[in-house]
């Protein structure tokens, strides 16, 4: 039986939702329903379902007679996120660490590799970087086999990177932040879920620290 592939709205809501984590689709801006549909290639209709489910995620906010619109970058939702975070992701890292199939091993492994092949001397823009973050992130949370969980990590890792988009300019030591995934993924390949976890912890308050330093 052929597997069948996403949904048009599947499809909608994933091309949205990158560009307003991204900030490609910048806070406050008005989302042009015809424009996406006409560059996805798709009606209203699935775009109109991909953009309910955004808002679901505080990624877009509805007004009556006025259209839908990203939302604002709030930094004072900075801490509510990251606590969240430093509840919910050590947890989910050491699970990850225990539950990993050979598969999703095997796919750690390849994400590692291809992680400390990146030459430190050019570890490209701060945008590029944080496109890998976010790839190793979603690939660690798909090794957890509990989507409801999984769901929640990305909703809450898509807010946070949100947040390091503005500061993206300004920031400095980027190559080394992404880098710490390197002992992480070991950890989860390895099935170290205490160091996994500790790891983690260690990595979300750094997110934290170096984004105060910046406000």
């Amino acid at each position: 039986m052929p597997v069948s592939g996403p949904s048009l709205a599947e499809q909608a809501y994933l091309f949205i939702r990158d560009r307003l984590v991204m900030l490609d689709i910048k806070p406050g801006d008005p989302i042009n329903e015809d424009w996406l549909g006409d560059t996805l290639g798709m009606g209203r209709t699935p775009v109109r379902e991909a953009l309910k489910r955004l808002e679901t995620e505080r990624l877009v906010v509805a007004y009556p007679r006025r259209g839908t619109f990203a939302t604002d970058v709030n930094i004072s939702d900075l801490a509510h996120i990251s606590e969240v975070r430093r509840t919910l992701e050590p947890m989910a890292t050491a699970a990850a660490a225990q539950r990993a199939s050979e598969a999703d091993r095997a796919g750690l492994t390849v994400l590692r590799e291809q992680l400390a092949e990146s030459d430190p001397a050019h570890p490209g823009d701060n945008t590029e970087l944080l496109r890998t973050d976010l790839e190793l992130h979603r690939g660690i949370y798909r090794c957890v086999h509990n989507p409801f969980l999984e769901d929640t990590l990305i909703h809450y890792d898509n807010l946070a990177t949100r947040i390091w988009c503005v500061f993206l300019p300004r920031l400095s030591g980027m190559a080394g932040h992404v880098n710490e995934h390197l002992p992480l993924l070991t950890a989860i390949i390895e099935g170290d879920a205490k160091k996994a976890a500790d790891l983690t912890l260690d990595h979300v308050t750094g997110f934290e620290t170096a984004i105060r330093a910046l406000i």
